[in-house]
């Protein structure tokens, strides 16, 4: 009877246990989120839109068009085909991909841009600046890559874990005299907990 007894006992301290490994660990929102593996479009969600900024840009066609989703307007470089459009989060986030879409649905294919470098948590690129610095990644983009149904751009993820800004220089295009955008987006996450006064820029 004894032995039976505790046989009763183990059995029921085994079947407890695999009950409470069974339950999910309670986590935020934000662990959720990053658990879940969900990508979302950084650019309508979490834009500090008081540190953005671009170089070169046309003034009748802003960098503040590329958020808007109507790729006629877009963002058109001033003086040459070059183009630094500064992209500031508020607050620390993954990201994982970029798309970009062709200005007016293409009509202009000598205005989209070739060459594209990303410069992650630099502050103050100038175009002088970002021929001294190795970007983190560099992106050669086609015409079919700009259409508006095309795949987003896959970004070397290890290098974009804990991201604070992305500065991208177009550095070239398809021989146009300007360039121009019709739309630009950032897929990615927020990270779990970010606390900014432990952020320190890039000199």
């Amino acid at each position: 009877m004894l032995f039976k007894f505790s046989i009763a006992i183990m059995n029921s301290f085994l079947a407890g246990l695999g009950s409470q490994q069974q339950q999910p660990a309670a986590s935020s929102g934000a662990e959720t989120f990053v658990a879940d593996g969900k990508m979302i479009d950084l650019t309508k969600t979490h834009l500090d839109k008081s540190d953005c900024y671009a170089r070169n840009e046309a003034k009748a066609f802003p960098m503040t068009n590329l958020f808007i989703g109507d790729t006629r307007l877009g963002c058109k470089s001033d003086a040459d085909e070059q183009l630094i459009i500064h992209i500031s989060f508020n607050e620390f986030v993954k990201v994982h991909s970029i798309k970009m879409t062709e200005y007016n649905l293409g009509l202009n294919p000598e205005w989209n841009p070739t060459l594209v470098k990303l410069y992650v948590n630099r502050e103050n690129v100038g175009f002088e600046d970002a021929d001294d610095i190795d970007p983190t990644q560099e992106i050669v983009l086609t015409a079919e890559d700009l259409k508006e149904d095309a795949a987003p751009v896959l970004l070397k993820f290890v290098k974009f874990q804990r991201v604070r800004s992305i500065t991208v220089f177009v550095a070239e295009n398809a021989g146009g005299d300007v360039t121009a955008i019709g739309g630009l987006k950032l897929f990615g996450q927020p990270l779990p907990t970010t606390n900014m006064s432990e952020f320190k820029k890039t000199e």
